[in-house]
């Protein structure tokens, strides 16, 4: 039987200083995040949510319809699910509160990184998916995107790549 939402790693708490791919999706996948005034709520309340939960934002990307965002905790106590939860929380009711629609779908994606799967190259994915997507020709010149710790440039020079 197929689940009816992602499910979460058996045995794995999802706390500490682990490194985490989240995706969340827009409600019905409305293409809700295509101007900097509506990126920006969202964007704020993440970022929020991550300082109260002990949480770096090595990258984030808004998509039209769904968000991507590399985390990674930055204690021993440092709880994912704490932080999926405020952060969807926060931005959910903000987002509400000033634009009168949901954001959210209920259910998001996430991925645990192994060891060996370098944080770069996560980072990187991420910030070339407006390229796959078609919407900018460079990571430079997409505009919802970036990381509450290095600069854009930073990321890509740390693989020898420009975008």
């Amino acid at each position: 039987m197929i689940p009816l939402h992602p499910q979460h790693l058996k045995g794995f708490a999802y706390v500490g200083e682990h490194r985490y791919f989240l995706t969340f999706c827009t409600d019905f996948r409305k293409p809700l995040f295509t101007s900097e005034e509506r990126v920006a709520i969202a964007r704020t309340q993440i970022l929020r949510a991550a300082t109260s939960e002990s949480f770096n934002v090595i990258t984030y990307c808004f998509m039209p319809d769904h968000v991507h965002l590399l985390v990674a905790g930055a204690h021993p106590a440092s709880d994912c699910r704490q932080f999926i939860a405020r952060a969807k929380q926060f931005s959910g009711y903000h987002y509400q509160h000033e634009f009168n629609e949901r954001l959210w779908q209920r259910y998001g994606f996430e991925h645990v990184l192994r060891a060996e799967e370098d944080t770069f190259r996560v980072a990187r994915y991420i910030l070339e998916n407006p390229l796959r997507a078609g919407l900018a020709r460079s990571v430079r010149e997409y505009p919802y995107l970036g990381s509450s710790c290095y600069t854009i440039d930073q990321i890509l020079d740390a693989l020898h790549t420009s975008g």
